[in-house]
Parts: structure tokens; C-alpha cells; sequence
């Protein structure tokens, strides 16, 4: 391993234009932890080749050493889920219904603003099919695994890009979220992710869950994800209801402390059932937040179940996008994906519009909340890591019952980060998540910072993941 493997993007780029470090140099060193990992942790559904990508790193390092870079992203490398646009590569979705002999000439925003800025991208990452759940496995691609540990999954469902950023593969990947899809895995690999208020980033093609659908970074510090924010947090005219650039500096933004801050800390959002090894680890990352000078209170639950309303809106969009699917493809469909919308009670109109009502009182519940807390505290899941191959641990009978803490701020639209604070037995990373009001991006970014700060100088061995 290269010690540069694991650099922050802004140690990455400042080696660059220092010239003691070239892009050629950094993909070569990414393209072969690639290749050796792959047949280990099935990370990729699809990898780069190799020359173009030195041609790129060959390009790029000529614009450092001129003094004409891109921006400051230009020369670093990433991963790309593989439910999103990147000109020239097939977008299959972990789906054998999608032909891959098409034109795919088009990047998604997020894409876009990245590659405009001298980004590398090394591949396409694996995910279920149409990221339907919340671990990574699918017919086209087969069972991802976790870094910490080859027997367990890396959740889902952009499970290939945390599991990529957790070995070092990039210093960072772009996933997508509609109900945890950033999070769970971030969680589970012991990195961080950051789903950002809806809108905030541009989406397009639209997510299969409408506007549950979030696009954000996955990174291993919360530092380079808001460099990310920074770059991906603009408009695009595909993306019609996307915010107007908000000409925040997030990183800047990070650095002040939460001397003040009101937060409620919810173990359980009163409907949770969660494991008490994930409930320790997280307790004690929880009681640091007082030692930074914030106002930490324990409530029960500040919101009601949206279990059910969840569920209606995301299997209508799931159901509504295999049916558009021609009758000889739907054969190609994940068996466990038809039989998870077989399982689920069909849905009537009115239960449709109900939901899409009770969305709004749900939304507008947590504005409310927001008026006397600041931030919310939650396990980022309800449990550990478990056995790769399988959908859900003992004792749990549905992916959405061990993944309650996410979904919830889907339907809110609400920013909301995972940030890596503690190791169960059995190499096992557990998430401790930070939730804002509507907007309050750069606030959760800076909860999440000033706690990492606060941890890194409590722990022994750092957050970084141990070389595999």
C-alpha cells in the first residue's frame, strides 16, 4: 500500500502542485489495488482501462506542472455507482434488462461538474439491482463484500463505492440514496457519507423513487466531503426543481465548533429495534458531543413511524419501473427483487395520495422539531455488519427493519450524514448519524468535522482502514 492511497484530497492536490507527488504515479498505484482487490471484494461492475487512465494522469500532471490545473480535484481518483451517467461507460443499474449497446454519451450533473474540475474516474461500482435494497448483490454482478471483513456485506446499496473508498480505490466516490443507499454502507465499511438536502445536488436521470432519490459523496474524512459539496452543490438545467448555487465554502465552513448547539440524541426514533452493540458503540460517541460544548438532550421520538408511507412511495416506483420493462426482460429481473414487490400489499391511488399527504405532515413535523433542536443524533443503523449474501440478520425479517434511522429523512428531504465512531467485535465498523433541518447542510458538515477532530484525538489508531 501507498501511503498516498490514503491521502485527503487537499493533501492529494497540494502533493501535486508541490510536485513531489504525480497523478501517474497515484492511478497507477489505484489501477492495481483495483485489479488485486476485485476478485476478493467484487467492488466493480465495471473498471476503467488502464491506458486511457494514464493518459488522463499523464494529462493531467502536464497541467500541474504548468500551473494550469482544472480545478482542485484535477488528477484525483474516483469511483462512480453504477446507477449513475458517465459518458463513454454503460450504465447497467446491476440489471440484466438494460442493453448495454447503447450510445451512453452523457454524464450526470454530479458527473459533469466532477469531470470538469480534472477528475479521474477509475470505474463503475456495483450495487443491487436499481438499488432496490440495502446490501450489494445482484444476478449482473454478484455479492460485493466488506474490507473489515470478507464473510460480511458492505451494505447497500452503493456498497461497491464504500467499500472502494474504505481500501484506498479512489479518494472518493459519487453514490446515490433513497433511503439509506449512501449511509448503510458508509456505516457498515467505516467511512462517510453525506446525503444532502434534496435538491441541493443535481439528480438526473431521475431516481425510480422520485424525489426520495439524493445523489451526495462518499468519502474518509468529512473534510473531502464537503470539498465534494462543493464542486457536485450546483444547478443543472436536467434537474429542474434543483436549488440555485447557494455560494456556501462547506469546507470553510466546518471549522467552528458547536459551543452552543442544541441536539437531541433518539436511540430509537420510538419504533426501532436495535442491537445493543450498535447502541453502546454509538452511546459513547454521543456523550462526546457535550464535551464540545453543545446542549445534548435524549428524546424518544421526535417523528412517527414512516415505515408505512416509505414503503408505499418507494415499491409504487420500484413497481411502476418493472412494468415498463418489455415482457421478455422482465424474466431478467433479480428473483429477490420480484419477491420482494410480491410481498408487498398492492397500491391503491387513494393509498398513494395518502402517503403523499402524510409525507408533507411528516415534513413539516420535523421543521417544527428543528425550532428547538439544531441537530439530531441516531445510529446510522440498527445493526453491525452481518453475513454477506443474505438481505437481512437474524431476528429481522425486512431490510427496512434494520435500516429505520435512514429512510425516515428520504421522505424529509432533510441533510443528514453517516460518520464512521467505533469497531464492534468481529471486525465489524459501526455509524453514528447526524441529521439537520431542511438547508442546514453546512451544519451538519460541521457537527460531523468537529466530532471526527474530537474522536481522531481519542483514538489510538486513527479512522483509517488498516491496509487489506
Amino acid at each position: 500500500m501507498a501511503d498516498f492511497d490514503f491521502f485527503t484530497i487537499s493533501e492529494l492536490t497540494n502533493a501535486y502542485r508541490s510536485r513531489h507527488l504525480s497523478p501517474v504515479e497515484v492511478i497507477e498505484s489505484a489501477y492495481a489495488r483495483a485489479t488485486r482487490l476485485q476478485p476478493e471484494l467484487n467492488i466493480f461492475a465495471f473498471l476503467g482501462a488502464r491506458e486511457s487512465l494514464l493518459e488522463q494522469a499523464r494529462l493531467s500532471e502536464a497541467r500541474w506542472r504548468s500551473g494550469s490545473s482544472l480545478g482542485e480535484l484535477d488528477g484525483v481518483p474516483m469511483t462512480v455507482k453504477d446507477t449513475i451517467l458517465v459518458a463513454g461507460w454503460p450504465t447497467l443499474r446491476g440489471s440484466m434488462t438494460v442493453d448495454p449497446q447503447q450510445g451512453w454519451g452523457e454524464d450526470s450533473p454530479a458527473v459533469a461538474r466532477l469531470r470538469e474540475q480534472g477528475v479521474i474516474f477509475l470505474g463503475k461500482t456495483n450495487t443491487p439491482e436499481f438499488g432496490w435494497t440495502g446490501v450489494t448483490q445482484s444476478p449482473l454482478c454478484g455479492v460485493s463484500r466488506n474490507p473489515w471483513n470478507r464473510s460480511l456485506t458492505p451494505g447497500g446499496s452503493s456498497g461497491g463505492s464504500a467499500a472502494a473508498v474504505a481500501v484506498g480505490i479512489g479518494h472518493a466516490s459519487l453514490g446515490t440514496d433513497a433511503g439509506g443507499s449512501l449511509r448503510i454502507p458508509a456505516s457498515f465499511c467505516g467511512v462517510v457519507a453525506f446525503k444532502p438536502t434534496a435538491g441541493l445536488v443535481a439528480y438526473y436521470p431521475p431516481s425510480p423513487a422520485g424525489t426520495l432519490g439524493h445523489v451526495g459523496p462518499i468519502t474518509r474524512s468529512v473534510s473531502d466531503a464537503a470539498t465534494m459539496l462543493n464542486i457536485i452543490g450546483v444547478p443543472d438545467v436536467r434537474d429542474w426543481p434543483a436549488m440555485p448555487r447557494k455560494g456556501i465554502d462547506y469546507r470553510s465552513e466546518t471549522e467552528s465548533g458547536l459551543k452552543g448547539c442544541r441536539i437531541a440524541w433518539s436511540p430509537r426514533l420510538g419504533f426501532a429495534k436495535v442491537d445493543p452493540v450498535v447502541l453502546r458503540v454509538v452511546e459513547r460517541a454521543v456523550s462526546l458531543f457535550s464535551d464540545m460544548g453543545a446542549h445534548v438532550e435524549e428524546i424518544a421520538a421526535p417523528l412517527p413511524d414512516p415505515t408505512e408511507i416509505f414503503r408505499i412511495l418507494f415499491t409504487s416506483g420500484l413497481q411502476a419501473l418493472l412494468d415498463k420493462l418489455a415482457p421478455e426482460k422482465r424474466d431478467l429481473v433479480d428473483p429477490d427483487l420480484k419477491k420482494y414487490l410480491e410481498r408487498s400489499d398492492p397500491v391503491s391511488l387513494a393509498q398513494y395520495l395518502d402517503a403523499l399527504d402524510r409525507r408533507v405532515h411528516l415534513g413539516c413535523s420535523m421543521q417544527q422539531f428543528h425550532q428547538t433542536y439544531d441537530l439530531l443524533l441516531t445510529p446510522s443503523t440498527a445493526v453491525p455488519p452481518f453475513e454477506a449474501g443474505i438481505f437481512f440478520p437474524q431476528g429481522y425479517s425486512d431490510w427496512l427493519e434494520w435500516t429505520p434511522f435512514t429512510y425516515p429523512f428520504n421522505l424529509t428531504g432533510q441533510p443528514a450524514m453517516s460518520v464512521p465512531c467505533g469497531i464492534a467485535e468481529g471486525d465489524r465498523p459501526v455509524g453514528l448519524q447526524i441529521v439537520g433541518g431542511l438547508h442546514q447542510d453546512a451544519l451538519v458538515l460541521r457537527a460531523a468535522r468537529t466530532y471526527e477532530a474530537m474522536r481522531l484525538e481519542r483514538t489510538v489508531n486513527g479512522a483509517r482502514v488498516r491496509d487489506v
